[in-house]
């Protein structure tokens, strides 16, 4: 039994396979719409979420499975102090596979120790989100048609983002891969991500304030929003909150085929005006995740592709 806690627990070759089965469920949905007959998904959502949450749901229905499971801790036995690890026994007796978020880090390696079905990672406080990860290399392959020789930009809050934390960390696996890295000050990516990821793995990265001298040089544009959740001085999130918006403005100092991603929610961001430009792919984006995590599922339910 395998589960997906970190980015890193599928190896590249591995991370290939899922790419491509993702691809061919894309291509021939119909095909695989039966092959989870009988199987059970449960959502262990302890933090809100919209997309994560109803991809997992939608992925797990369009392969034939059923749903059950809460979106919020106040609706789950954890309102009483039930542990996660007493939970994840319980629904190991109602389920087949698991997909948990929660607002601690390493609370899905808990769930993971105790469980007797496979766990999914949907991103745990501002640690990893893998899941989003897979979502994100789906959409910078069918994009760009490859996942190397890409200079990335990664913009707002890098910090707490947990999406830019374990993007970073698939990346690096890749060839030629180089970061510009844009945020303010206060919220550049932790020093571990940039010492034990990026420098320990001999990664170009130019870290810098500047959203507009970073644009001609890009590849993809990774726009994250600050997250004010992630914050204990609401005086800092509003100082920080509008730091970046991308326009059209902005738009035209980038290349022809430099694409826009964002795990999405936005708030503003990304100005409406942008969803016209046929470099913002942040839509189908988030309909690749709906791929990714059905080709996740039979990956790790071991369920073949249909023949």
């Amino acid at each position: 039994m395998r589960h997906l806690l970190n980015p890193l627990d599928f190896s590249l070759e591995e991370t290939g396979q899922l790419l491509d089965l993702a691809k061919d469920i894309e291509d021939n949905l119909p095909e695989y719409s039966h092959v989870c007959n009988g199987k059970k998904l449960a959502t262990l959502f302890y933090e809100p979420s919209t997309r994560t949450r109803l991809s997992f749901e939608a992925a797990m229905l369009n392969l034939g499975g059923s749903v059950l499971g809460f979106s919020s801790a106040d609706s789950s036995s954890a309102s009483k102090g039930e542990s996660v690890a007493d939970t994840i026994r319980v629904i190991s007796c109602y389920a087949d596979i698991c997909a948990m978020r929660h607002p601690k880090e390493g609370a899905p390696l808990v769930a993971a120790n105790h469980s007797g079905i496979p766990v999914i990672n949907a991103g745990d406080g501002g640690h990893q989100h893998p899941t989003q990860t897979l979502t994100d290399l789906l959409s910078i392959r069918s994009l760009k048609g490859r996942l190397n020789d890409l200079t990335i930009g990664l913009c707002g809050d890098l910090k707490f983002g947990r999406t830019v934390h374990s993007l970073i960390n698939a990346l690096v696996r890749y060839e030629n891969i180089k970061f510009i890295l844009i945020s303010p000050p206060e919220l550049r990516v932790p020093e571990y991500i940039r010492e034990d990821v990026l420098r320990a793995n001999n990664i170009e990265f130019i870290e810098m304030d500047s959203l507009d001298d970073a644009m001609p040089d890009l590849d993809i544009l990774y726009m994250t929003r600050v997250q004010k959740e992630r914050f204990f001085n609401e005086e800092d999130y509003i100082r920080l909150k509008d730091c970046y918006i991308l326009d059209k403005k902005k738009m035209k100092l980038a290349k022809e085929d430099m694409y826009v991603l964002h795990p999405l929610p936005r708030v503003n961001e990304i100005s409406v005006e942008v969803d016209d430009d046929k470099r913002a792919a942040y839509f189908k984006q988030a309909q690749y995740g709906v791929y990714v995590r059905m080709a996740l599922i039979m990956t790790l339910l071991e369920v073949n592709k249909p023949c």
